[in-house]
């Protein structure tokens, strides 16, 4: 899955909060920016990106919602979301198996007390 530079930055940012994260958050990124948008511009290409990102069903928006138009205010990562960041940070993914006890008891292979 392609993404932006923005859009990795605000997957990453949200990974490790619990809770909700506020989007004024994401203009940090624009501070490490040489060549910065207006303030203006700065809000509407981070909502835009969080829009992808919550059509993609990497997280999930909070807000209010006007017949035209969703007014972001928060945001969540969803659990496919979460699998996306281990891929960015390059973690190991644990796998669901389920290990079986091992008995020890006759039948094992091993040979019998000496």
């Amino acid at each position: 899955m392609r993404l932006s530079q923005l859009q990795k930055y605000i997957l990453l940012s949200t990974y490790g909060a619990r809770n909700k994260i506020k989007r004024n958050i994401f203009l940090k990124f624009y501070d490490k920016q040489k060549k910065k948008p207006k303030k203006e511009d700065q809000q509407g290409i981070i909502s835009r990106s969080m829009e992808s990102l919550i059509e993609k069903g990497l997280m999930i928006g909070y807000g209010k919602r006007t017949p035209e138009k969703w007014f972001i205010e928060e945001v969540k990562l969803t659990s496919k979301g979460k699998i996306q960041v281990r891929k960015l940070f390059g973690e190991q993914q644990v796998l669901p198996f389920k290990l079986k006890q091992f008995s020890g008891k006759a039948g094992s292979g091993l040979p019998a007390g000496r």
